[in-house]
C-alpha cells in the first residue's frame, strides 16, 4: 500500500541532514561550517531527548493509536532512525576531518594533551591549577557503588587507571567537563603565524597524573562520552498543585529521565564501555553509538573567531526600516500607517524603542505582551520593568512551558512580580505561542491603542539570525482581538474556545485557524475545477497536520498550484493521481527561516496571512496562536514579492520529495540565493522610500 505520509521523525532527521549539508558545503565560510556542525549536534541531542524518548514510551501504546500519532509503528520508526543516525554520524565525522584540513591551511590547529610544546605544557598546567581545578570533581566507580547522577547536557571523561604492579586490575573514574564555568576552548601560546586551540577535556587529560596523584596510578586512558536522557515531563492534573509547582516538579523529574542514547569515543577502554552500559541500565535496544574523539559538538557554535577575515559584506548587515528612520517616535508612525519589520534584514530596535517610549510616555496607561523565549540580558524585559516602575500597568503572559526555557522563565516570573508586573501563566492544557503586544494610552480623553503581531519570539538576540515578520499596527479591529485574547488569558478556568470565538479579525488557535485555512483551500479547489487560476503558497517551519495535508492533497488532485517553503518537518507525499503535483522546497542558509506566511490567489483578490503557528497538530489544537491577514496593499505586495524571491532559490534550496533525499534545486538559471536577494530587495526599497 502506498504511504500517505512521511513519519514526522524520519522527516525531521532529513531536515537535520540539510543542516549537515551546509557544514559540508565548501562554499560556506569555514567558521559557518563549524557552526553548522554545532547546530547539527545540538539538534540531534534535543531530538533524542524528546522525540526518540517519546517513541520509546509509545511502544506501550495500543498499536492503532501509536500508528495514528506517529504515522507508523514506533518500533519501525526507531529502527529506521537508528540506521539514519549512524549514516549521518559517518558523514559528520567525514565533514569534520575535511574541515580540520581547511583549518590547517589557515594555520589553526586543535591540540591534544599529547601535542603540547614545553611552553604550552607550563601554560596548561598553570591554567588548570588557577581556573579549572576547583570545578573538577573526580568520581571513582566500582561495582559496589551506585552510578552517580549524570547530567544529559554535560560532557564526561571516562577514565581507566592502572598501576605498574597491577597486572590485570583496572580502576575506573569519571569527571564532568566544567564547560559551564570554564568554557570549552582554551587559546594556547602559539608559534608566530599559527593559532593553537585546546579543548577543556584535553586540559583535564593532561593533568590526570596530578589529579590522581594521591592514589599512585601511573597509567591513564581517558575518553569523552555523553548520555542523552528523556527530557519530556508530564504536567499532572493535581488541582491542589499550582502550575509553577508542576513545572518545578517536572524539571526535577526531567533530571531523573531514563537515558535514551550513549555516545562514546570508539577508542574508550572496552571494559569501561561495558561497565558504563551496565551501570546506566542500557540494553541493545537503546542507542549505543561509538563515535569520534570529540562529543558535545554544540559548543562549536561558539568556536573562537580566529580565522582570517570572513566578515560578510557590509550589505548583509541589518538596517532601519524606511518608515522608522530619524527621530520620530514609533508610536507616532503607527498612528498613521502599518509597518512590517522583516528580521534580520530590518533591525529589531523599533520593537525595543516602542516599549521604551511607552515606559516613558506619561499618557501610556498599560502594556500587555506575550513572551515565550527571551534573550539572556533582555532589553525587552528591562523596558517592561521600567514601565512598571513608572506606574504603568504591565501584564506579561509568560509561557513557563517553553521547552528547555522553563527554568529561565521561572526566574523571569519572580523578577517581574517583584517589580510589580502582573504575570499571567496561561491556560492549563494550552501553551501560549502567539506573539502579541497591545499598548494603551489616553490623549484628550480618547483611548489610543497600538502594538504588534509577530511570527517569532520577542527576542533581540534571535532576531539577528531568525527570519521573521512583525506587523506593527494601530488597527482598531486587530487591537480589539488582542484585547479579547488577553481577557481570555486572564481567566484560564473559563472555556477557552468560548472566550476566543468573538475574535473577528485575527485567526486564532485552537478555535478557527485550521478551519479558516481549509475554507481558503476549498475556494481554490472550486476555482481550479472551474478551469480558473488557483494558486496557494505556504511557508512554515513544519508541515505535519494530517487534516491540512489531506486538504492539500484534495487541492492538488483538483489542479490547484501548490508551492511550499518548509524549513523542517515535511510529512506530505506526492501521489500519482494529483493533477498538479505538490512543489516544496526547504531553504537552509545563514539565517534560520522561521516566518509563517500563507498566500491564496482567491480569484485574483490575493489573500495573505502571517502567523505564529506551524501547520502541526500541536500548534493548531494545543496552543494559543494568532494569524493576521495583511490588508495594507503595499505590505501585502511586499510579502508576495519576498515569497517569489524565495521560491526562485537555486543555491540554498533543497527539493522536498517523497524520498526526502535533500537534492538541491538545480536549473540553468543564474545563481539566486534568496537570503542575499531578500537583503538586496529590502535595502533597495529603503533607498526608494
Amino acid at each position: 500500500m502506498t504511504k500517505k505520509f512521511n513519519p514526522r521523525d524520519i522527516s525531521w532527521l532529513s531536515f537535520n541532514g540539510r543542516v549537515l549539508q551546509e557544514a559540508a558545503d565548501e562554499d560556506v565560510p569555514l567558521s559557518e561550517r563549524i557552526k553548522f556542525l554545532g547546530i547539527f549536534s545540538n539538534n540531534l541531542d534535543e531530538f533524542f531527548r524528546v522525540r526518540v524518548a517519546g517513541l520509546k514510551r509509545a511502544l506501550a501504546f495500543n498499536e492503532k493509536e501509536a500508528k495514528e500519532i506517529f504515522f507508523e509503528h514506533p518500533q519501525t520508526i526507531l529502527e529506521e532512525l537508528h540506521d539514519l543516525v549512524i549514516k549521518q554520524q559517518q558523514k559528520f565525522d567525514h565533514t569534520w576531518r575535511k574541515i580540520q584540513v581547511e583549518m590547517a591551511k589557515q594555520k589553526v590547529f586543535i591540540k591534544t594533551d599529547l601535542e603540547l610544546n614545553e611552553a604550552q605544557q607550563a601554560f596548561v598546567r598553570n591554567y588548570y591549577e588557577e581556573e579549572v581545578e576547583s570545578n573538577v570533581i573526580p568520581l571513582l566507580l566500582d561495582d559496589a557503588r551506585s552510578m552517580p547522577y549524570l547530567r544529559d547536557k554535560s560532557l564526561y571523561l571516562g577514565i581507566a587507571m592502572r598501576k605498574t604492579d597491577w597486572e590485570y586490575e583496572t580502576r575506573f573514574a569519571i569527571i564532568e567537563n566544567p564547560t559551564r564555568t570554564n568554557g570549552r576552548f582554551l587559546l594556547l601560546p602559539s608559534p608566530k603565524g599559527e593559532k593553537h586551540v585546546m579543548l577543556l577535556e584535553d586540559v583535564i587529560k593532561f593533568n590526570l597524573p596530578y589529579i590522581f596523584s594521591y592514589f599512585g596510578f601511573n597509567s591513564f586512558s581517558a575518553n569523552a562520552f555523553k548520555i542523552t536522557k528523556d527530557a519530556e515531563f508530564d504536567i499532572d492534573n493535581d488541582i491542589n498543585t499550582t502550575l509553577v509547582e508542576k513545572i518545578e516538579k517536572g524539571i526535577k523529574n526531567r533530571r531523573k529521565g531514563k537515558p535514551t542514547r550513549f555516545v562514546f569515543d570508539k577508542d574508550m577502554d572496552p571494559a569501561l564501555v561495558e561497565f558504563l552500559i551496565k551501570k546506566l541500565n542500557l540494553s541493545k535496544k537503546d542507542s549505543i553509538i561509538p563515535g569520534q574523539k570529540i562529543h558535545n559538538f554544540k559548543h562549536f557554535m561558539g568556536f573562537p573567531k580566529i580565522f582570517k577575515s570572513e566578515n560578510h559584506p557590509k550589505e548583509r548587515t541589518s538596517f532601519e526600516h524606511p518608515d522608522l528612520t530619524g527621530r520620530q517616535r514609533v508610536s507616532d508612525v503607527l498612528a498613521k500607517k502599518d509597518v512590517l519589520l522583516s528580521f534580520p534584514y530590518h533591525t529589531f530596535m523599533p520593537v525595543i524603542d516602542l516599549l521604551r517610549e511607552s515606559a516613558m510616555d506619561p499618557d501610556v496607561g498599560s502594556i500587555q505582551i506575550t513572551i515565550y523565549r527571551m534573550a539572556e540580558n533582555s532589553k525587552i524585559a528591562n523596558a517592561l520593568v521600567n514601565a512598571a516602575r513608572n506606574g504603568k500597568e504591565v501584564t506579561v503572559m509568560l509561557e513557563l512551558r517553553a521547552r528547555f526555557d522553563e527554568e529561565h522563565n521561572l526566574e523571569w516570573k519572580e523578577r517581574f512580580e517583584m517589580e510589580g508586573i502582573k504575570v499571567l501563566l496561561g491556560i492549563p492544557d494550552k501553551k501560549v505561542h502567539a506573539k502579541l503586544c497591545i499598548i494603551k494610552k489616553r490623549v484628550h480623553n480618547k483611548t489610543i491603542q497600538y502594538g504588534f503581531v509577530s511570527t517569532g519570539n520577542i527576542n533581540e538576540k534571535t532576531a539577528k539570525i531568525y527570519g521573521d515578520y512583525c506587523l506593527m499596527t494601530s488597527n482598531r479591529a486587530v487591537m480589539a482581538d488582542i484585547n479579547k485574547i488577553f481577557a481570555a488569558l486572564k481567566k484560564p478556568k473559563v472555556d477557552i474556545y468560548q472566550s476566543l470565538k468573538p475574535c473577528k479579525t485575527l485567526l486564532v488557535c485552537p478555535t478557527d485557524m485550521r478551519n479558516a485555512f481549509i475554507e481558503h483551500l476549498d475556494k481554490e479547489i472550486v476555482e481550479a475545477r472551474s478551469g480558473r487560476k488557483a494558486h496557494v503558497i505556504i511557508k512554515v517551519n513544519s508541515l505535519s497536520d494530517k487534516i491540512l495535508i489531506k486538504k492539500l492533497y484534495d487541492a492538488a488532485d483538483a489542479g490547484v498550484k501548490i508551492e511550499m517553503i518548509v524549513r523542517g518537518i515535511y510529512c506530505a507525499i506526492n501521489q500519482k493521481k494529483f493533477k498538479e503535483p505538490l512543489h516544496a522546497i526547504s531553504i537552509i542558509d545563514e539565517y534560520l527561516e522561521h516566518a509563517r506566511v500563507m498566500y491564496f490567489h482567491a480569484a485574483g483578490k490575493e489573500v495573505v496571512y502571517i502567523s505564529s503557528a506551524d501547520w502541526m497538530t500541536r500548534n493548531l489544537d494545543h496552543r494559543i496562536e494568532a494569524a493576521i491577514r495583511i490588508n495594507n496593499k503595499k505590505i501585502k505586495n511586499e510579502l508576495i514579492d519576498m515569497l517569489a524571491i524565495q521560491l526562485k532559490d537555486n543555491v540554498k534550496a533543497r527539493i522536498l520529495n517523497n524520498a526526502l533525499d535533500n537534492s538541491y534545486v538545480s536549473n540553468n538559471k543564474a545563481p539566486h540565493r534568496s537570503q542575499v536577494e531578500l537583503h538586496r530587495y529590502l535595502s533597495k526599497k529603503m533607498k526608494q522610500d
